[in-house]
């Protein structure tokens, strides 16, 4: 069954970095127009308006004052204002103070109801005249200084030119603007393709690579945005190849420990197959079975050393008694000390105080304390003495674990090289794995904490030894 339709369809960087630019250039642009319109036709009105003025100015000349009558004369100049053009027509009208017409029109609508008469001061107003839209300009006269006899003279003018000259307006600043759209767009496009040209510059590297190439990608040639992105890439590929490492590591490390077992285990049952004798193949079969123990111990510890070194950061942590911890440790050896005929024990407090519990991984504290036990047990013989024991000193806040045996002991310049996978202290005849010491140091280090081996009874022939594991200070709850 498909489930194709209800995938997320894969977005594209270029295209939703293109649109989030063009788009609002696309709404803008009408709004532009509609802006420029409205502008056009202020800057075309101006000078009409003013030569509107002017002529209204004009003819209020030939308004004359006999008699106590009001009389309009025009001259044949002045009639020359009033002619119609060839784009527009020019109405007027002059009424006395008490509302008859004197001259003009005398259909041409009047000012508003509401409107104050200021005498002399000319006013401007749309309006419409014999079902044109006109510009209208206007003013009242006094007749000999007396406010309320006034005289009103109207001047009309259609809007043909001021409609021309918006237009030709328009189309002087839009016409451009079409060939500049699309070059504009072009330029966008072109940077864009140029901006991320980086980004496809860095996934042709990161393809060019070969597949066991793990090295950190070079952040000096990519851009700054993208820095971040790289950087967490690096750091996956850093942890990527640590872990790659570690199992590399641990099978190279598995395939040499169990090539020596596996071999006996295939020997013995060669033997065991040509043997008539029951006590000969029963011999074989007792072999049989302790190299099968030594190979599941190698590979237990294997195991051990493994989790420790990739998981030892990532599994839960928890607030943790380390006295009552090595407690359970030394009572579940108990058994396997009895029968090696040591005698182990535990010295330190029963348990913590509640303001000295650490943070820690129980798993992995139980895990090295159980190796540092089996170690010395191990190597102590029969008859041997083991001690663990846990210090603690109330004032620093300072935990030390220690396991003390009265073994041989190691070589002081041995000490470090024994922490390391596989090493043994040479001069021992006992069996393992040489991984105990090495899961101890790796899990140490996962707590913060400092693995250190002294002399256990430096003035006697076997000198035994002290393995200390020191774990830093707990911070307390006021401090940062």
């Amino acid at each position: 069954m498909s489930f194709g339709l209800f995938q997320r369809e894969q977005r594209s960087l270029f295209g939703e970095i293109l649109d989030w630019m063009l788009t609002p250039l696309l709404l803008l642009w009408p709004l532009s127009l509609a802006l420029t319109w409205f502008v056009a036709q202020g800057i075309a009105s101006k000078p009409f308006d003013r030569a509107l003025e002017f002529n209204l100015q004009a003819l209020t000349q030939f308004v004359v004052n006999q008699n106590e009558k009001v009389s309009f004369n025009l001259t044949p100049q002045a009639r020359d204002l009033l002619r119609a053009d060839d784009s527009d027509l020019v109405y007027y009208q002059v009424l006395d103070p008490r509302g008859e017409l004197i001259s003009g029109e005398g259909d041409f609508p009047l000012p508003q109801d509401n409107e104050t008469p200021e005498p002399g001061r000319v006013m401007l107003r749309d309006d419409i005249v014999r079902g044109d839209e006109v510009r209208v300009a206007y003013a009242w006269l006094s007749r000999n200084q007396d406010p309320k006899r006034l005289v009103l003279m109207q001047v009309a003018e259609t809007k043909g030119k001021r409609s021309t000259l918006a237009t030709e307006i328009i189309k002087g600043v839009m016409v451009p603007q079409f060939v500049i759209l699309p070059l504009a767009v072009l330029l966008v496009w072109m940077a864009l393709v140029r901006g991320i040209r980086p980004l496809n510059e860095l996934e042709q590297r990161i393809r060019a690579r070969k597949p066991d190439d793990l090295s950190p990608i070079e952040e000096s040639f990519i851009p700054q945005e993208v820095a971040p992105l790289v950087s967490s890439i690096n750091d996956l590929l850093t942890r990527l190849k640590t872990s790659l490492s570690t199992q590399k590591r641990f099978l190279a490390d598995a395939a040499h420990q169990l090539k020596t077992p596996l071999a006996g285990l295939r020997m013995q049952a060669e033997l065991a197959q040509r043997e008539s004798d029951p006590q000969e193949i029963r011999g074989s079969l007792q072999q049989i079975a302790r190299s099968s123990t030594r190979a599941t111990h190698t590979v237990n510890q294997l195991l051990s050393l493994a989790r420790a070194e990739t998981t030892g950061r990532t599994l839960p942590t928890a607030r943790i008694d380390l006295a009552r911890l090595v407690k359970g440790v030394v009572q579940d050896s108990v058994p396997r000390a009895l029968e090696h005929g040591i005698d182990l024990g535990y010295e330190g407090p029963e348990e913590m105080p509640a303001d000295c519990l650490m943070e820690g991984n129980p798993t992995l504290l139980q895990e090295m304390t159980r190796n540092l036990v089996d170690n010395a047990i191990n190597y102590s013989g029969r008859d041997g003495v083991v001690t663990a024991r846990v210090l603690l000193d109330r004032f620093s806040g300072v935990m030390i674990l220690q396991v003390e045996d009265n073994g041989p002991g190691i070589p002081e310049n041995e000490r470090e090289l024994v922490l390391q996978p596989f090493y043994r202290a040479l001069g021992t005849n006992v069996d393992g794995s040489g991984l105990g010491l090495a899961i101890v140091h790796e899990i140490a280090q996962q707590h913060g904490a400092v693995v250190s081996m002294e002399d256990a009874q430096p003035d006697r022939t076997h000198r035994g030894l002290r393995a200390s594991v020191r774990f830093a200070p707990r911070k307390s709850p006021d401090k940062d």
